[in-house]
């Protein structure tokens, strides 16, 4: 028995440590060089990330020996990325979107002066990211608010090109079922279906029964390719990243209604003829989808 909690405990701790990689991995990240004007790297730089989006509002980094850093698992939206080093301008780039699974690069050139002076860069993001060998495609609000569909995950799916997919609805006659999808030849149950980079998948399936709240998604990545190590297999994975952040109330409200006298009829002639007299006929539809968030408070019992 004593064998068995052992290897139990050793299998649970490696699904964990895996689990925790595949949520860290998945998230858009900020990398990039420290250098002086002369082109010397600077180890010892802070580098600091600040966004609405982060509930710490800044993360930050130094860079190491190489003059090297990196900000992991940051929440999509937009950022300003400070570089400060005694002795140094103060170097501060603005404007920088990020989302999906980007690894967006902000390098620095950092000039001999008082920290009391600041360089202030404001451009376009980078949307090439070239420290990854991802293939993705993202989908943000916006885009899922507007587009006519019930709000499944299959809804999304079928979007996206690179994907073959089974199991599609129109209008949500079909409800809350799982749909499988594939790309590039691949097996059918290598689509992997997350939710802020956990699986929800069961029995060897990447989907499920459990419907992610598509409303709730501040946006939704696409991976085809390049998933790296921390991919469960080598097939698609559709990501959901949840709203949070923002320390105000935000909410949202969805309706669709339905009635028989709102389907039309293909029935011809000639079927009707041949026997058959009714066609398919849809009864009712109707979804009510609300959401609803804001700050929490710190009190004496906890938070509220």
């Amino acid at each position: 028995m004593r064998a068995l909690a052992r290897i139990a405990i050793v299998i649970g701790s490696i699904v964990c440590i895996a689990t925790a990689v595949s949520a860290q991995t998945s998230q858009p990240s900020i990398a990039g060089v420290v250098k002086d004007t002369s082109g010397a790297v600077l180890p010892g730089v802070t580098v600091e990330a600040s966004s609405q989006a982060l509930i710490e509002k800044t993360r930050s980094v130094v860079t190491d020996g190489t003059g090297q850093y990196r900000i992991e698992n940051l929440r999509p939206g937009q950022y300003t990325v400070t570089f400060t080093l005694s002795g140094f301008n103060t170097f501060r780039r603005e404007g920088v979107e990020l989302a999906g699974a980007i690894v967006a690069t902000i390098n620095a050139d950092l000039r001999v002066g008082a920290l009391t002076e600041t360089i202030t860069v404001s451009g376009e993001s980078p949307l090439v990211d070239v420290q990854s060998s991802r293939k993705s495609q993202t989908l943000d609000n916006e885009v899922i608010a507007s587009i006519p569909s019930s709000r499944q995950y299959f809804s999304l799916t079928a979007l996206v090109p690179a994907l073959n997919i089974q199991g599609q609805d129109v209008g949500g006659v079909t409800g809350p079922v799982f749909s499988v999808f594939q790309a590039h030849g691949g097996r059918r149950n290598e689509g992997q279906v997350q939710v802020d980079g956990l699986s929800i998948g069961w029995q060897g399936m990447g989907v499920s029964g459990y419907v992610p709240e598509i409303t709730a998604a501040q946006e939704v990545t696409f991976t085809m390719t390049g998933g790296l190590g921390e991919a469960a297999t080598g097939g698609p994975q559709m990501n959901l990243i949840p709203r949070q952040g923002g320390n105000r109330f935000t909410g949202s409200l969805f309706t669709a209604y339905a009635t028989e006298g709102w389907q039309s009829s293909n029935l011809s002639t000639q079927q009707v003829q041949q026997g058959l007299r009714v066609a398919a006929q849809m009864l009712r539809i109707w979804d009510v989808n609300g959401t609803f968030g804001g700050p929490s408070r710190r009190t004496s019992c906890g938070f509220t």
